[in-house]
């Protein structure tokens, strides 16, 4: 392994130093999706806090949502556990939703501020508007079926929206950034995000990068590489690690390897290079209870204890416990370096570290290889959008890398009598990106040389998700009693008798010669785990395909006109599956259909996970 010079970063605040903050991620729900509740979150910051081997230094938290789960948009009780243990909070709120939604984030957020006045300005240490948007709109994100994201206008606006409504409050001064990976802060199209920003937020995890050397000996290179590609396009901004780790269980990805002693390992060679020096949320204290995710990356196993799985003292070569400078000419003097307006941690291009010293001290005892208590979901739980591949032309000087993200899903909203409730959890997947490439918004493929109805075959695909299948990349709704406005995306299919959704599918090019089934899957609730439904009245669907595909400006008034009918369900019940129409799949082209009511009212939470709800596309 190569040796580097030690980690060197300037810190100061007013006239003195300030110690960078440490702390790890915390979802809304636990595996099973049961709301996390103020005193759950009271138990983590607690055991963050005395945390064997840590001394105390995890501090902080960061949230991915202000609203708590089960509830339409009051203020998460994380942070009355936050107050109460003067536990440091990097907020988040949620940004690839209906404008509707994020409103409930602001209103949450509001309600906070009117509920702790001047004891939130002591707790928060950053506002996160988002988290891994930009890269779910990526042709990357769309080919692992992320959900719905956002392009960098969309991210900015929101961004300006929450200093808007923050401006004559006691949070007016809190820093205002983004959450994404740092793939997507390389895409110079991206740049007014990050223009836009107090701070930015990279998250990065080698194991997930396996077309590359990412065993756990070079785990450390992988991520200062991602890490220090950050910080040469941030700006000049605070260039925050909102999220990195290395799993304690799961698949081997290529040459990474999760195990107990390769988690020390990350978090030796990672992790105790950058505690103190720069904000850090690791991931993760605790994923797996009352189910295990697979990988899982907890520090603590499925029983919440501050003894951990793997030991978390770090080498005394660690540059946490170091103020040499840098000789590998990367670093910069603290005159140069920018100061976080939350801290006054400066982050300049952080060199890789040098070679740790092996701990002498073994793990400890623990619970198994599981890790944690779903305090950050990982059961896979993303209702997704995107599964097809985008064909691009990558420049022979493009380096293609694999990654790893972790996707925070769509809120699940649940509608119980009058109320409407809200919940949120996270999942990880793995990712290609293009290193250097400039893609910014999805291309529509150039249309198949048939671009009318594709031919048909004798067979039909079944009305499952057992194999080959694809997933809407955007879900519209439109409203004729609202005819021109545009509804933006949704998560949720919405149809009554006023409403109409409007789903795009893409295509790959390998799709020519097989067999496509538009599917519509209504299981009844009790099978349901990360979605849910409402129903009221008599009556069925109606299922059209379109001329073009919807976009997020499309409007009653301008909606792509129909092409075909393609098929009726004329009386819609709960625990039916349904092959709505098959025929030869279409190719290389992007294609869109909407969905109408006839006589009910039905709002459903597009979702794959077990039990699938939804429209999809069975291939064979």
């Amino acid at each position: 392994m190569r040796t580097y010079g030690l980690l060197a970063l300037a810190a100061s605040l007013a006239t003195t130093s300030a110690q960078a903050l440490q702390g790890f991620n915390y979802g809304s729900v636990f595996t099973n999706s049961a709301p996390i509740t103020g005193g759950d979150y009271e138990r983590f910051f607690n055991t963050a806090k005395q945390l064997a081997g840590t001394s105390g230094a995890f501090t902080s938290a960061r949230l991915f949502t202000t609203i708590q789960a089960g509830t339409t948009n009051s203020p998460t009780e994380a942070i009355a556990a936050a107050d109460a243990t003067q536990t440091k909070l990097l907020l988040g709120l949620f940004l690839s939703s209906t404008d509707q939604q994020f409103n409930n984030e602001l209103t949450a957020l509001r309600s906070a501020i009117d509920q702790y006045g001047q004891r939130l300005v002591n707790l928060v240490i950053g506002i996160s508007v988002g988290s891994e948007d930009l890269y779910r709109i990526s042709p990357t994100g769309i080919l692992n079926k992320s959900n719905p994201g956002e392009g960098p206008d969309a991210v900015v606006r929101r961004i300006n929206a929450v200093r808007q409504a923050l401006s004559d409050t006691v949070l007016s001064g809190a820093p205002i950034g983004h959450v994404d990976t740092w793939t997507a802060y390389v895409n110079s199209s991206n740049a007014a995000v990050i223009a836009a920003s107090d701070f930015v937020g990279v998250d990065a995890y080698p194991y997930f990068q396996n077309t590359q050397e990412n065993s756990i000996e070079n785990g450390d290179d992988l991520f200062f590489d991602a890490y220090n590609a950050t910080v040469a396009v941030a700006q000049g901004k605070p260039v925050w690690i909102t999220e990195t780790g290395w799993p304690v269980s799961g698949p081997t990805e290529n040459l990474a390897v999760p195990s107990l002693q390769n988690a020390e390992n990350y978090w030796d060679s990672v992790g105790c290079r950058v505690f103190g020096q720069i904000n850090t949320f690791w991931y993760t204290l605790q994923d797996a209870f009352p189910n295990a995710p697979s990988p899982s990356f907890g520090v603590v196993g499925s029983t919440l204890s501050n003894t951990p799985l793997y030991d978390l003292t770090c080498p005394q070569d660690s540059s946490s416990s170091t103020s040499a400078s840098s000789s590998g000419g990367s670093s910069t003097s603290a005159s140069q370096a920018v100061s976080s307006p939350a801290t006054g941690i400066s982050t300049p291009p952080v060199d890789r570290p040098a070679d740790k010293e092996a701990s002498s001290t073994p793990a400890p005892g623990g619970s198994g290889s599981n890790g944690g208590s779903g305090s950050n979901g990982g059961s896979g739980s993303n209702g997704g959008f995107g599964s097809t591949p985008v064909e691009n032309t990558v420049p022979p000087t493009v380096k293609t890398v694999m990654t790893y993200v972790t996707v925070t899903t769509c809120p699940v909203t649940v509608v119980q009598g009058s109320e409407t409730k809200t919940s949120m959890t996270t999942s990880t997947v793995s990712v290609t990106s293009t290193h250097g490439n400039t893609l910014s918004t999805i291309p529509t493929p150039a249309p198949s040389s048939n671009p009318g109805a594709p031919p048909s075959k004798p067979k039909q695909c079944p009305a499952n998700l057992a194999g080959v299948f694809e997933f809407p990349h955007l879900i519209i709704p439109v409203d004729k009693n609202k005819p021109d406005a545009a509804l933006g995306t949704s998560f949720n299919g919405l149809v009554t008798p006023t409403v109409s959704s409007i789903f795009n599918f893409d295509f790959p090019a390998s799709y020519a010669g097989r067999t496509c089934s538009l599917i519509f899957l209504f299981p009844t609730r009790d099978q349901l785990q990360t979605s849910n439904y409402t129903l009221s009245g008599t009556g069925g669907l109606n299922f059209q395909r379109l001329n073009e595909p919807a976009d997020s400006a499309t409007t009653f008034n301008n909606q792509p006109t129909v092409n075909a009918q393609v098929g009726t369900i004329q009386n819609l019940q709960p625990g039916a599956n349904t092959v709505i129409r098959s025929g030869g799949c279409f190719s290389n082209t992007r294609v869109a259909y909407k969905i109408s009511a006839t006589g009910l009212n039905l709002d459903y939470f597009q979702d794959f996970n077990p039990e699938p709800i939804g429209l999809y596309v069975s291939v064979c």
